[in-house]
């Protein structure tokens, strides 16, 4: 039976998908704040804490999700399947646009799209019995993949990689080692995953390049990904993806610092006591993140070991200054917004990836340009937004932050009537 839930880890969700919604959906990719944009390759932006947060929450809720250590076929079958629903959420949304439906363009064609993105949601949240899940997940998997590698023409370049694909993988691994192991083989799987990755991305030559680099899409993990996932990149680079298969290892190890830090919640200890260990620790790990950045380099792209302690380190301090005022303190006011963002957040991420493209489908007159037509979203940002603010920046982030508000409405709405979607 699933713990009462710790507000703090909700609400600490809640501001993470909230900023992640306002960095993903900014009104002009040409006019972002800089604090709101990645960095351009080493270093760490509050935009490139987003990712890392994600990860180190799931790790953390997973023994508030599993407070009883029974590991059993049922109880592999379940993470597996859970494992494999948010994999394929995350590939789905790289196929959005490119369904094709016949020979039909726009508005019919979106109609088609979304119809069948209401299937697929429903198959992948829908509350079934296990045993319908997984033949039910197994299903859209497969027929992703045989599309992907189908060698039809609109699909022969789809993204494998992304975001939710990243996070499930690392459900799944963390989930099992939770399960298994104690958390003295926890701590020293993280030092090992981080030292081999370290290793390899230090002292391995890279095929047909030459040393071993962090530039890139010349280091080894950029090769990697060339090689077994050649054609189904990042459409940015379609030579190397930041998502990609090597860097996943010490992803995984953001996860099972999650995963420890869960498990120190989860014990019957004083509440200020877990407090001052807690926030110890996340000083620790930022230190040590420094540290090791100045050999290897802190890099979200490259997911390195040293952005694996800098990052977790801060959400380490981040949820520790909640849990202290939320749980510890009992001080709630001010954090319904947030809760109501946290306890909802595939719904979000997912049709947040869906609406946009949706928008670009609609096409319609351009009023400056008669001879010319406009995209729906462009339409919106640059005739109902852009003309009230003198600053592009101002203007790109009210976009961002009006859509912030359409969601929270949403939301609320969901909260009021307890509806909760879960993969």
């Amino acid at each position: 039976m699933a713990k009462e839930r710790l507000i703090s880890l909700d609400v600490f969700r809640g501001l993470t998908i909230l900023l992640m919604t306002i960095v993903n959906n900014p009104g002009s990719w040409e006019h972002i704040y800089p604090l709101l944009e990645h960095a351009e390759w080493n270093g760490c932006t509050p935009t490139d804490l987003v990712f890392p947060f994600f990860i180190f929450i799931m790790g953390v809720a997973i023994p508030f999700a599993m407070p009883e250590k029974i590991f059993d076929g049922s109880t592999f079958n379940k993470i597996a399947v859970r494992a494999l629903r948010i994999f394929c959420l995350g590939l789905f949304l790289n196929f959005f646009g490119k369904i094709e439906l016949f020979e039909l363009q726009g508005i019919p064609l979106l109609i088609g799209r979304l119809a069948i993105t209401i299937a697929v949601c429903y198959a992948l949240m829908g509350n079934f019995s296990l045993k319908i899940k997984t033949y039910v997940t197994l299903t859209v998997f497969v027929v992703l993949l045989f599309l992907a590698y189908s060698g039809i023409e609109a699909y022969q370049e789809v993204r494998i990689p992304g975001v939710l694909q990243r996070i499930g993988i690392v459900y799944f691994f963390v989930s099992f080692l939770y399960l298994k192991t104690r958390q003295r083989i926890q701590i020293l799987t993280v030092v090992l995953l981080l030292l081999l990755y370290w290793v390899l991305m230090a002292l391995v030559p890279v095929p047909g390049i030459g040393a071993a680099n962090f530039e890139k899409g010349t280091n080894l993990a950029a090769w990697l990904d060339s090689v077994l996932l050649k054609g189904h990149m990042w459409v940015y680079s379609k030579t190397w993806d930041p998502e990609g298969i090597l860097s996943t290892l010490p992803a995984i190890a953001t996860g099972i610092t999650g995963l420890l830090i869960g498990q120190w919640l989860n014990r019957p200890l004083p509440k200020l006591e877990i407090v001052k260990k807690m926030a110890l620790t996340g000083i620790l790990l930022v230190v040590l993140g420094l540290l090791w950045n100045t050999v290897f380099p802190i890099n979200k792209s490259l997911w390195t070991s040293s952005y694996v302690l800098y990052t977790s380190g801060i959400a380490i301090l981040c949820l520790t200054l909640l849990y202290y005022i939320i749980d510890a303190v009992d001080y709630r006011r001010g954090t319904k917004l947030f809760l109501i963002w946290g306890v909802n957040p595939m719904i979000v991420f997912f049709f947040s990836g869906i609406i946009p493209q949706g928008l670009r489908m609609i096409q319609l007159q351009n009023p400056e340009l008669s001879t010319e037509q406009i995209n729906l979203q462009k339409y919106l940002y640059s005739f109902w937004i852009a003309p009230f603010f003198n600053n592009p920046l101002d203007s790109s982030l009210a976009g961002a932050l009006i859509y912030v508000g359409i969601w929270s409405f949403i939301l609320w709405l969901f909260y009021k009537n307890n509806l909760i979607f879960k993969v």
